[in-house]
């Protein structure tokens, strides 16, 4: 219970400040702290996560940081994403869903940190000036 306590406060810590959506902390915490499965932490997530997301994007839409339009479209696809996604993981062994989120993982931290290091003293600037 107190695993479950901790990754919950840290997952929705890290979502609000960096807008991961928690589940960058909630599969493996729950793998490994709380001993699931693969497949019971992924879809333990994905309700999870659904609070912390609608608190989140209202948080920063309120200061003005979201763009409605791509909020919504990407919303809708990810719909049917989730939808295959779900199959898929109830197809596929445990091992390959391991492995695949460990380099999911993986990518993305070498991509944030190579774009990071290539792009020195950078600071945010007002909604929508990327």
């Amino acid at each position: 219970m107190i695993g479950s306590i901790v990754i919950g406060l840290a997952a929705g810590m890290v979502a609000g400040m960096l807008g991961v959506g928690g589940g960058v902390l909630f599969v493996p915490g729950l793998v490994l702290f709380v001993s699931l499965s693969q497949v019971d932490a992924e879809a333990t997530s994905l309700v999870a996560i659904v609070p912390v997301a609608l608190v989140g994007a209202y948080q920063q839409y309120r200061y003005g940081n979201v763009r409605v339009p791509d909020a919504a479209l990407i919303g809708t696809l990810s719909i049917v994403g989730a939808i295959s996604g779900v199959a898929l993981a109830n197809v596929l062994p445990e091992r390959a869903l391991k492995l695949g989120f460990a380099a999911l993982m993986l990518l993305v931290a070498f991509r944030l940190v190579r774009k990071a290091l290539r792009e020195p003293g950078t600071s945010p600037g007002p909604a929508g000036s990327d």
